[in-house]
């Protein structure tokens, strides 16, 4: 779980300096560059450390140097406030394939339910999709507040409660079929 949020805090590491320096100094940008700083410090800093980086990673970079970019040409936030959907629309779509859920199961869970993983991958998916279009509406706005709100509370609550949701039901039919086949 520890993991999850590691990376979770990783990939929206930009949007979150961005937030953070653009409500402290009301200065699109100030924030913006900041946080394209920061994106690259990042994959530098992860590059000089031997880490492996995955294309997930360099096209965050683009979508922040891009995406900034165009903020910083505008004065508009909204270009980056719309960088978290479009992870959150490639991540959903990575979610797609079939069965990607299994390999982060325990052994019993894949042994004993594995149509409800590849069920709950499909819908993890749909989650990141229905997030990503809300984000997308939110920033729209232009309400940097409404959209810091959305971002961590809405969206971060969304899959902390998918989380808890899946782990009850998948404990749930899992007892339940153990239960049976031991009566058998």
């Amino acid at each position: 779980m520890k993991d999850v949020f590691a990376r979770l805090g990783s990939d929206l590491f930009s949007a979150i300096v961005f937030l953070v320096v653009y409500l402290a100094t009301d200065n699109v940008i100030l924030a913006t560059s900041v946080a394209i700083a920061g994106a690259i410090a990042q994959v530098i800093h992860a590059r000089i450390k031997g880490q492996q980086l995955n294309y997930m990673t360099y096209a965050s970079l683009a979508l922040v140097v891009g995406l900034g970019g165009i903020t910083l040409l505008t004065n508009d936030p909204r270009f980056m406030m719309a960088k978290p959907s479009i992870a959150h629309f490639a991540i959903g779509a990575i979610m797609l394939k079939r069965g990607w859920m299994l390999r982060y199961m325990p052994p019993i869970v894949v042994e004993t339910v594995p149509e409800y993983v590849t069920a709950a991958g499909y819908a993890w998916a749909a989650l990141m999709f229905v997030i990503g279009v809300g984000m997308i509406l939110v920033a729209s706005t232009g309400d940097l507040k409404l959209w810091a709100f959305y971002l961590t509370v809405v969206a971060g609550g969304a899959k902390i409660l998918a989380f808890a949701v899946q782990y009850v039901v998948l404990r749930l039919i899992v007892t339940s079929r153990r239960r049976a086949a031991a009566r058998a």
